[in-house]
């Protein structure tokens, strides 16, 4: 299947190329080289819904709280794979996005994850709403909306 179909659900998509250096002695990219993976699509995604120009004058950010990852399929070098980057689920202080990656190489998905990343207010150390404009632009990346 073309990439165009499995990632269809996924609004944001991030390229990265596979380096030589992610992989292990196993001659496959090392596992915790996901994680870096997904960091990128989820940057990305912020970037997307403007994330941090919305919350950087409140003091307020995103935070990892959990993480996990599925591995399909090993991937080596050489490849170029496409993270898919979706929000799955939005609650008052936290959001989860789901992750899936494709390898150009093997035309399929690899690996799929899932990361929930709550607000987190700096100045007072406690979680915080997700601002109410945060969540238009998530609405609006997931419907596919100009914004």
């Amino acid at each position: 299947m073309a990439e165009s179909d499995l990632l269809q659900d996924y609004p944001v998509r991030t390229e990265i190329s596979v380096a030589w250096g992610e992989m292990d002695a196993l001659q496959h990219v090392n596992n915790a080289v996901y994680f870096r993976y997904f960091e990128t699509a989820r940057i990305d995604y912020c970037q997307a819904i403007h994330l941090m120009e919305t919350l950087a004058s409140m003091n307020v950010g995103p935070v990892v709280s959990e993480t996990q990852c599925r591995y399909k399929m090993p991937v080596t070098f050489p490849d170029t794979l496409t993270v898919g980057s979706k929000v799955i689920e939005m609650r008052d202080d936290r959001f989860t996005m789901e992750y899936a990656i494709f390898s150009a190489k093997h035309q399929a998905i690899t690996t799929v994850g899932r990361a929930t990343i709550v607000m987190f207010d700096f100045k007072s150390g406690q979680k915080a709403a997700i601002p109410k404009v945060v969540r238009e632009y998530i609405t609006k990346v997931e419907a596919r909306d100009p914004l």
